[in-house]
């Protein structure tokens, strides 16, 4: 194997960081295009947080079983492809919607599909990583998925495209580059990086009949950092999509934006999650996991009211850009703390675990409360819930242990 930049390491990195990027390409499309989508198609604020909500549904459910459903009958590297086929075919589904029903079906589908593909890759990319780079490498994947592709890239981009050709084509644009990556996956993970860990021999013979079956949760509850850590994530993951499906709407109807600002203004917080997604993950292998979630997350306590009260200031965008620095932590509270927590036959169980219930308390319920607040009380509503879930993370993040040595729970 080659020594220095191309490695095997580095190339299952960028690989699954671009597979992660295409993903929330199409997962963040919506949102973006929500100004043209929502007078198109005559969508309320709760319109829009179910939609959000419908495929953080189909999304938590599948990440963790077809997450765990892999790992047992050691398909996971076959399960990864198909979903990153379906996922990138799906795309074109929600260009074709003509009413808030198929838009609501088409995002579904879509949430199914991509489920159980970012478990996965962070599960590839734990097995190939040096001891002293989970942090950084979890962290690469973040910031090519969310921050390069899906915060910077898609609003600017998805953007044009409606303006200039209308928002249905720009569905059809984001759904494209997965096939090739689905393609490249398959060509370059390798059998050993995708095979399934097995339990300790010990454990094996008190449980080889239920292995084959069992979802292991109560296994993964006995640790602390994963029956905490869902609490950490699912707050952590209420921060983000409390704004999410909601900002730029805000932003042009609202605070008074025109859509090319709100595009660029969108495209500003991406850098922010970017350079974060790096920095914050790669801070962690050198300090520490709690003390940097403990600061990060801190940031988004006052990221409503940079948004809020700084609004038309010179101080409005540099405020948000740095408390926006808070989505630095979802790599740590979603892939490096649960990988951390658990053997190697638990990992991607307990990933897909975390994930999937972060995804339904804050990606499900937290947009549509967030909607509902935003409809009922004031515009600004859902801002404030993020920073209550962001005050409430810290909570949870005191409970969890600084890198736990593993002991192997008693399972009968």
């Amino acid at each position: 194997m080659k020594k220095g930049l191309f490695t095997y390491e580095n190339g299952i990195v960028m690989l699954m960081a671009l597979t992660f990027g295409c993903l929330f390409f199409d997962r963040l499309a919506l949102n973006f295009l929500m100004p043209y989508v929502a007078k198109d198609l005559n969508l309320n604020n709760t319109q829009i947080g179910l939609l959000a909500g419908a495929l953080s549904l189909a999304w938590a459910f599948s990440s963790f079983f077809s997450t765990a459903w892999a790992e047992t009958n050691n398909k996971k590297k076959i399960v990864f492809i198909v979903a990153v086929f379906i996922f990138s075919i799906c795309s074109f589904g929600s260009g074709l919607a003509t009413s808030f029903i198929t838009l609501l079906l088409a995002r579904l589908v879509m949430g199914f599909a991509e489920g159980p593909v970012i478990p996965l890759a962070q599960n590839f990319v734990e097995r190939e990583s040096s001891p002293n780079r989970l942090g950084l490498n979890a962290g690469i994947l973040q910031a090519f998925g969310s921050a390069l592709f899906g915060s910077i890239l898609a609003p600017v981009l998805l953007v044009q495209i409606a303006e200039n050709m209308g928002w249905r084509n720009a569905f059809f644009v984001a759904g494209v580059p997965g096939l090739l990556l689905g393609l490249l996956a398959w060509k370059f993970v390798e059998n050993s990086t995708a095979e399934s860990s097995q339990a300790s021999s010990d454990q094996i013979s008190r449980s080889q009949n239920k292995e084959k079956s069992a979802l292991n949760i109560k296994e993964l509850l006995r640790y602390n950092n994963i029956k905490w850590g869902i609490g950490a994530a699912c707050c952590v993951f209420g921060w983000w999509f409390a704004t999410l499906p909601f900002i730029s709407n805000y932003f042009v109807n609202t605070q008074g934006m025109s859509a090319d600002d709100m595009g660029k203004t969108m495209g500003l917080l991406g850098v922010s999650g970017l350079v974060s997604s790096i920095i914050v993950p790669g801070l962690s292998d050198k300090i520490g996991r709690k003390k940097v979630l403990n600061a990060f997350i801190s940031l988004g306590v006052i990221y409503p009211f940079a948004v809020y009260y700084l609004a038309g200031s010179a101080l409005h965008l540099p405020a948000m850009f740095l408390t926006y620095f808070t989505m630095g932590t979802i790599p740590l509270v979603a892939a490096v703390i649960p990988s951390e927590a658990v053997p190697n036959h638990l990992k991607a169980k307990a990933i897909g675990l975390i994930t999937g219930v972060a995804e339904i308390i804050g990606g499900v319920i937290v947009p549509g409360i967030a909607g509902l607040l935003s409809d009922t009380i004031d515009p600004s509503a859902f801002l404030w819930l993020s920073g209550l879930l962001a005050l409430l993370a810290i909570f949870f993040i005191s409970k969890l242990q600084e890198k736990p040595k593993i002991h192997h729970q008693n399972i009968d």
